[in-house]
C-alpha cells in the first residue's frame, strides 16, 4: 500500500483528486491545507509520494519543497500546479521534486505522472517539457544567475510581502531579507525595489498581473 500526502489548499481540488484516486486500491490518499501541516505530516508518517501545490498561504512553493525534503529525503514528491510556465518546472526539479504536473494536464497524464514517480521515475509535463529548452535561451535565462531562495524572496516581494513578512514565511532573519535583495539587484543590474517587483510579475514568478 502507497502512502500519498496531497497538499493543495482548495478542497475542492483535494475532493477531486480523492475521487480521481478512489479506483486505485494500492493507494492511501492523507491530505493537507497547508504547508505546516504538511510538514508535520511527513513528520509523523512514511509517505511514499507527496503531491504538492507549489501556490499556498503562509510557507509555500520551492521553500516548501525543501524543508519537506529535509524532514524525509526518501520523499518523492510530484508537484501539481497551476503554473504552466517552464522556469516553474525547472526549478521546481533543481529543488529535488521529481515530477512536474500542471493542473491542465489531462487526467490520465496525472495518473501516468504518479505511477512513474512511485515507480521511481521523473516525469513532466510534455507540453511543459518541450517548453523548457526554450525557456532556457529565451527571456527567462535572464533568471538564471538566481537561485531558488532568490526566486522564493523575490516572489514573495512581489506578491506584496514585506521584509519581515519574507523573514517570517521563509523562517530566516529580516537581515538576511535584505542581503539577499541587495545580490537579487547587482545579479539583475537594477537599484531599485520596484524594479525587482515589476521583473517578477513580467517574468510570471507570481500570477499578478
Amino acid at each position: 500500500m502507497s502512502q500519498i500526502l496531497l497538499v493543495d489548499d482548495h478542497a475542492i481540488v483535494r475532493s477531486g483528486i480523492r475521487r480521481l484516486l478512489a479506483g486505485l486500491p494500492a493507494l492511501q490518499l492523507s491530505e493537507a491545507a497547508t504547508g505546516e501541516e504538511a510538514l508535520e505530516q511527513v513528520r509523523r508518517t512514511q509517505f511514499q509520494l507527496l503531491i504538492l501545490d507549489l501556490n499556498l498561504p503562509g510557507l509555500g512553493g520551492l521553500e516548501l519543497l525543501r524543508r519537506l525534503l529535509k524532514a524525509d529525503p526518501r520523499l518523492s514528491i510530484l508537484v501539481f500546479s497551476l503554473h504552466t510556465e517552464a522556469i516553474y518546472a525547472t526549478r521546481a526539479m533543481e529543488a529535488g521534486a521529481r515530477g512536474f504536473i500542471s493542473k491542465n494536464a489531462a487526467p490520465e497524464e496525472f495518473l501516468a505522472a504518479i505511477d512513474t514517480v512511485l515507480a521511481g521515475g521523473t516525469v513532466i509535463e510534455r507540453d511543459i517539457a518541450s517548453e523548457i529548452a526554450v525557456h532556457e535561451i529565451g527571456e527567462n535565462a535572464y533568471l538564471r544567475p538566481l537561485t531558488q531562495r532568490d526566486l522564493e524572496i523575490l516572489r514573495l516581494l512581489a506578491e506584496g510581502n514585506n521584509l519581515n513578512q519574507i523573514a517570517d514565511a521563509l523562517g530566516i532573519a529580516y537581515k538576511t531579507v535584505a542581503n539577499t535583495l541587495s545580490r537579487i539587484k547587482e545579479k539583475l543590474g537594477v537599484s531599485h525595489t520596484a524594479d525587482l517587483i515589476r521583473i517578477a510579475i513580467g517574468r510570471g514568478l507570481t500570477d499578478l498581473r
